[in-house]
């Protein structure tokens, strides 16, 4: 799937002008406030922002790989928080269901979720569970009932899910619940609305940084789901959550390589402004090598994103690939923001100029998606995979 060049460049460019002249001008607000502005999410839903991954025939955009990742860096630009208003709709909340799900599946949610009517919440995460993956504990149990009873061969979901993204807006989970056997054979996903009785949404997390984007508890205690709600065969849950992270770390690895860019441009403005020793500092060489160091990395995290989302619109197997990208674009921007806040000095560390909130918003990258070790281990065994 893919958009004419002219409808996409207009689409990158729409999207450009949004960001600069609608979501920057509204991040010190949405910091303090811990939400993003109903008009903003309106304005998010008229562009179609929620609907970049999901095909036309359900109201997306049907955006390739390629197009995808050029959207998300753009959109790095502006406060993470902003993003993940719909990325959970473009990403791991709907692409378990765009890749796995049946066509009766897909006519009932799709829709939804690409005009921004339904928000997606992707629920794999426990408090005892988290880069270990394969171990979830929430358990899925079949309720046999009796006779013609409505509610015969329903599943009954019950476990708790920490820190999930979107959870107190979302209207459907994808759940990754036990039906069988340890590790990861015993599996399965299943969609589950929020209104489900037994499920309940914990207050959202006070976290480091991404004010605005909330992560949340949820308890489910017996939620009956029927059977038509699991999503692919049961004991394929984390094989659909593993291509659903293949895809995901590939645009946050973009948003990375936009937030990059932005910290860049902000740190050159204000070093060329900024006058130390009767010059602007930029005219340092100590500051220049920094200056040089940022734009290396950011360029070289930009064109292996862009080279492995060409990879995988090719038809390509890009799990080692999309690993690597979303390793070094999360470590990369890491550094990035800790650089810029070295050129702004004691201005970096105050809040009016935002360099701050971005050195703590970009932290988590690093995290979800996967751990930067997760993904080390993913490329190496990727890397002997293939070489043996």
């Amino acid at each position: 799937m893919s958009l004419d060049p002219e409808t996409f460049e207009a689409l990158l460019d729409g999207v450009r002008r949004f960001v600069a002249e609608r979501l920057r001008p509204a991040e010190a607000e949405v910091a303090e406030a811990d939400e993003i502005p109903a008009n903003l999410v309106a304005e998010m839903k008229e562009l179609g922002l929620f609907g970049l991954s999901i095909d036309p025939e359900y109201g997306g955009l049907g955006l390739s790989m390629a197009e995808e990742v050029r959207v998300a860096i753009e959109l790095g630009k502006t406060s993470p928080a902003m993003r993940s208003t719909f990325g959970t709709n473009v990403g791991i909340g709907s692409q378990g269901l765009v890749m796995a799900g049946s066509p009766e599946q897909k006519a009932k949610w799709l829709p939804g979720i690409a005009s921004g009517e339904i928000i997606t919440s992707f629920a794999l995460t426990e408090p005892d569970v988290g880069s270990d993956s394969a171990n979830v504990k929430t358990r899925a149990v079949r309720d046999p009932g009796t006779g013609s009873w409505a509610g015969a061969n329903q599943w009954k979901l019950t476990g708790t899910k920490r820190y999930i993204t979107n959870a107190d807006r979302a209207s459907l989970f994808t759940v990754m619940a036990r039906t069988g056997e340890a590790g990861a054979r015993g599996v399965s996903a299943f969609l589950v609305p929020a209104d489900s009785p037994g499920l309940t949404i914990g207050v959202p997390e006070k976290k480091m940084g991404q004010q605005g984007a909330h992560v949340c508890d949820v308890n489910m205690d017996a939620v009956p789901v029927p059977p038509e709600n699991m999503l692919g065969a049961e004991g394929e849950g984390f094989k659909v959550a593993m291509r659903v992270l293949d895809r995901g770390r590939l645009h946050i690895a973009a948003v990375c390589v936009g937030a990059a860019e932005r910290l860049i441009a902000d740190s050159v403005a204000y070093a060329v402004e900024r006058k130390q020793f009767g010059k602007p500092i930029a005219e340092h060489q100590l500051i220049q090598g920094m200056i040089a160091d940022m734009k290396t990395e950011a360029l070289a995290a930009r064109a292996l994103v862009l080279d492995t989302a060409a990879q995988k619109d090719a038809g390509a197997n890009v799990t080692m690939e999309a690993a690597a990208a979303k390793y070094f674009a999360s470590e990369m921007v890491g550094r990035v923001a800790d650089k810029a806040v070295q050129i702004f000095g004691g201005a970096g560390y105050i809040a009016d100029y935002g360099i701050e909130r971005f050195y703590r918003d970009v932290r988590i990258f690093r995290i979800y998606e996967g751990t930067s070790q997760i993904q080390q281990l993913v490329i190496a065994r990727e890397a002997i995979k293939r070489g043996g």
